[in-house]
């Protein structure tokens, strides 16, 4: 069999935005993820596209400029899943001065419009100002004493669906996408004769892949090995590759908290707390708040066993106490951990920078370049660090690495849009309304979460439907049959959790006995439609 040129490990938002870069380029790629897609860190974000104004603290220029072009950019190719935010920051004069907070914005506004400028465009989004709190429009949800704060503007993400739509762009592409696989050994293999090996080219990776069930087993081969494995990148280059890590993973486990809504207004809060660590208070979901995160390190991979624990952590009792506490400082509601309906956490795994405070280790990325100990051994790239806003950027990173091995390909993935995300500069608004013209005979509300969920491939999904009673049956929380196979056949859901917390969040919306009931028919689901796409 014919060699892949590039086998990726990892299925989360740098794997899947690596395969969509490098399948677009002509490569012919494979990605495995041992899980579901954004199963671990990457459904487990605080759902933001920003620059990190926080960051400028810690004098990440560099990184916060190219946050702050990313951030652009995906406004343009995906529309339908991230869109613009207000944040709102409450002035507290002992925490940090309102002389360094105006700097801070100002520097945030102005490296955002110089690094997209250099492209010809400009930020989308307003400038940051000053704001009374005391009137309801900006001091909604917040106690009476704070009097005074500043405006400004971030965009809001589903992040799983990001990775979904990566994956899905790159198939669309060529790529292959292999889930619930797990790489339990790589190795390099050498062309004979001897003399083949002065070619870059000569050598390959050759992969054993295994299902998480156990029963199906196979061997790959690829030119180039990508290790994005996240919280496990480290564990892979020790265990499966078999060799010592180039570079140190610092773990920081991030957990969250979801509300009955604070407020009826739309905008988010940004607070400072005693401890200078910043937390935020997001409309979520419509009926909900979201509050995180916390930065809580953790030991490395190796310590914590196979999974090393990082495909379901969960939030201690200490984080949701200090969430709640941080939150109530500044909300006109009291919360307390029995306000709270949901929690999730995820693990974040950091370059480690040397810095003790987990709050200050860098969110960069680096991208480390094994080439072998012999000429024309096959190269491995893995992935350190990193965060959603600029996975676009660290893939063309990652190719550019790779330029020696395909020379030729370029960058390309600044125009093209995301699965549904195809607007052709019309607005979000006017593609609603649009849609919920054409299907007046359906809830509103329910055509606008297929079109946030979905985009343009909404009308994929709902077909002739001229009612509810075409949109099968309906399992709770905005989840009808009709999406549900859509998922099934065309996203790589297999479980539940896959549709309820990462396709959509209608889980949140269902009660426990909904909840329960999905996972009992998914099995015979999932056959029908399997028959049903061959």
């Amino acid at each position: 069999m014919q060699p892949y040129d590039l086998a990726i490990i990892g299925g989360g938002i740098n794997g899947a935005g690596i395969a969509r870069d490098a399948a677009g380029r002509g490569l012919c790629v494979l990605l495995v993820e041992q899980h579901d897609l954004a199963s671990a860190t990457s459904s487990a974000s605080t759902k933001l596209i920003h620059g990190g104004l926080r960051y400028l603290e810690y004098f990440e220029f560099r990184l916060v400029s190219e946050a702050l072009e990313e951030r652009e950019a995906l406004l343009g190719i995906a529309p339908h899943i991230v869109w613009p935010q207000q944040f709102i920051l409450p002035h507290e004069k002992h925490l940090r001065p309102a002389w360094m907070i105006r700097s801070g914005l100002f520097l945030y506004d102005h490296l955002g419009r110089g690094a997209f400028a250099l492209r010809g465009g400009r930020s989308s989004l307003p400038r940051s100002r000053r704001v009374p709190l005391h009137q309801d429009a900006f001091g909604a949800g917040l106690k009476p004493e704070f009097d005074n704060g500043f405006s400004y503007y971030d965009c809001w993400v589903d992040d799983a669906r990001l990775v979904v739509l990566n994956a899905r762009a790159a198939k669309a592409h060529g790529a292959r996408i292999l889930t619930r696989t797990r790489l339990t050994n790589a190795h390099r293999a050498r062309q004979t004769p001897p003399a083949a090996a002065s070619s870059d080219a000569a050598g390959t990776w050759t992969l054993t892949l295994e299902g998480i069930d156990g029963h199906e087993v196979q061997q790959v081969s690829a030119r180039v090995l990508i290790n994005a494995a996240g919280p496990w990148v480290q564990r892979v280059l020790e265990h499966e590759i078999g060799m010592a890590s180039p570079g140190k993973v610092r773990l920081v486990k991030g957990s969250h908290i979801v509300v009955p809504r604070l407020h009826a207004k739309s905008h988010a809060f940004i607070l400072q707390n005693p401890d200078r660590r910043i937390i935020f208070m997001i409309p979520y979901e419509r009926e909900f708040t979201l509050i995180g995160t916390t930065d809580v390190p953790l030991p490395p991979s190796s310590d914590n066993g196979p999974d090393g624990g990082f495909v379901h952590p969960t939030a201690s009792a200490e984080e949701v106490a200090y969430l709640c506490e941080s939150a109530s400082r500044y909300s006109a509601t009291a919360i307390t951990p029995g306000h709270v309906v949901w929690s999730y956490s995820g693990v974040r795994a950091l370059y480690d920078d040397g810095s003790q405070n987990p709050s200050a280790v860098t969110r960069d990325y680096h991208l480390l370049l094994d080439t072998g100990s012999e000429p024309g051994d096959a190269p491995l790239l893995s992935v350190f660090g990193g965060k959603i806003t600029t996975y676009r950027r660290l893939a063309e990173a990652a190719l550019e690495n790779l330029q020696r091995w395909f020379p030729g390909t370029r960058p390309w993935t600044l125009t093209e849009a995301l699965p549904g995300g195809d607007f052709h500069g019309r607005s979000f608004t006017t593609m609603l309304e649009d849609l919920q013209r054409r299907y007046s005979g359906l809830p509103p509300l329910l055509v606008a979460r297929l079109m946030r969920r979905h985009g343009t491939l909404a009308e994929t999904i709902l077909g002739n439907a001229k009612s509810e009673k075409d949109l099968g049956e309906n399992f709770g929380g905005g989840l009808y049959e009709v999406e549900l196979r859509y998922l099934l056949a065309n996203e790589w859901a297999r479980a539940a959790d896959d549709v309820l917390w990462r396709r959509t969040k209608c889980g949140l919306h269902m009660n426990e006995a909904e909840r329960r009931h999905l996972d009992e028919v998914l099995p015979a689901m999932l056959q029908s439609v399997a028959c049903n796409t061959g």
